[in-house]
């Protein structure tokens, strides 16, 4: 970012020496380094809260995109397809056998209902 050399800083220091004084400069000096530490610790935070939360929204976005393209939710659409076609041919199946002369199966004919007993089969013990 700043590109600062050593004759820089040697300037820097040269110039704090001669406006606080040699009894002030080491008390400036701590100061000024527990300022930069805090400042870097504030920025690393930040900077780790920002890729955190990167993270989590591509972490999201990802999710999104499964659930979008989830072969096993196409698995189950193309499985309610087929039934239904399935079901739509047994429909129209059974239309075309009900259309014809024979009567359906799961009523008997007319000859053996006249047949059946009335009261049913005997009870043991009456």
């Amino acid at each position: 970012m700043f590109d600062v050399g050593f004759f820089e800083l040697l300037l820097v220091g040269l110039v704090a020496l001669l406006v606080f004084g040699p009894e002030r400069l080491p008390s400036l000096a701590r100061t000024a380094g527990l300022w930069l530490g805090r400042g870097r610790r504030f920025l690393s935070t930040v900077k780790a809260d920002i890729e955190q939360e990167l993270k989590a929204e591509e972490l999201k976005r990802i999710l999104r995109e499964q659930q979008l393209s989830n072969p096993l939710h196409d698995l189950v659409e193309d499985t309610q397809k087929s039934l239904r076609e399935v079901r739509e041919q047994t429909e129209a199946s059974l239309k075309a056998i009900g259309g014809s002369a024979s009567p359906p199966a799961s009523s008997p004919p007319p000859a053996e209902r006249a047949e059946a007993p009335q009261d049913g089969p005997a009870k043991p013990g009456q």
